[in-house]
């Protein structure tokens, strides 16, 4: 947990380079390795950090597909607030703690312990944390998305997939990952939706027009998801999505 919350403090505080000794009063500091960040100014990025990891934590990791499939299960059962909420958070916050162990691993191991270890420099521990992060992020952001971004922030285009700047590989991320996670809430619906066709079409036809469909169909949708072992399968599927 505590390398996950690094790796993504990484991608929300950017080392900041100054030109002068002096920023806005807080002061750079000399060290072996050169001119580093003195300490009021790691506060202040630290801070900044930790106001923008929930942000982050939900847009740049799989909890943004967990979190859209699992409400649209939910929608399609047509529990309402069954499972709850916070239900449904905690459970997509360990699917992408899940998959995003080996990420936040590797960023750990070659940049916060050198750089704990006084070894490299903030930037260049930015430097060595970009790249497993934007490995994981190409992997599932489209080329198409990647190349509108590209076009509206007029960036020069890429000779290679690593030479893809965050600022167009992150919304590019964001954005293919809400399509994938709408096409998988689709698929759920549809034999849910079965379902309440053909309750409502038999109400109907036994004259049960005050009955609601939906009072009628919900107990037979919770009895075929809890038959299949709807959790078992629907957690395993979207966690293999990732690999």
């Amino acid at each position: 947990m505590r390398r996950l919350l690094l790796a993504f403090a990484f991608i929300g505080a950017p080392m900041m380079a100054a030109q002068s000794d002096s920023l806005m009063g807080i002061t750079l500091v000399q060290s072996k390795n050169g001119t580093s960040l003195g300490v009021p100014m790691q506060i202040v990025l630290l801070l900044t950090a930790l106001t923008m990891l929930p942000a982050i934590l939900m847009s740049v990791t799989p909890f943004l597909r967990s979190v859209v499939v699992l409400h649209f299960l939910r929608q399609a059962l047509g529990t309402q607030t069954t499972p709850s909420n916070q239900v449904l958070v905690g459970l997509a916050l360990f699917v992408s703690l899940l998959v995003m162990q080996p990420v936040a691993n590797e960023v750990y191991h070659k940049s916060w312990e050198p750089l704990e270890a006084g070894k490299i420099s903030a930037s260049d521990a930015w430097d060595l944390a970009t790249p497993p992060i934007k490995t994981f992020l190409l992997k599932f952001a489209r080329e198409k998305d990647i190349r509108l971004f590209i076009e509206l922030s007029h960036s020069p285009a890429p000779a290679k997939p690593e030479d893809v700047p965050m600022t167009a590989l992150v919304p590019a991320y964001v954005i293919s990952e809400l399509k994938a996670s709408f096409q998988i809430g689709a698929v759920l619906f549809l034999p849910f939706l079965i379902i309440d066709l053909v309750v409502a079409s038999i109400t109907l036809s036994v004259g049960m027009v005050q009955l609601p469909p939906v009072m009628v169909s919900a107990p037979f949708k919770i009895l075929l998801f809890v038959l299949v072992d709807g959790w078992n399968l629907v957690i395993g599927s979207l966690v293999r999505s990732f690999y």
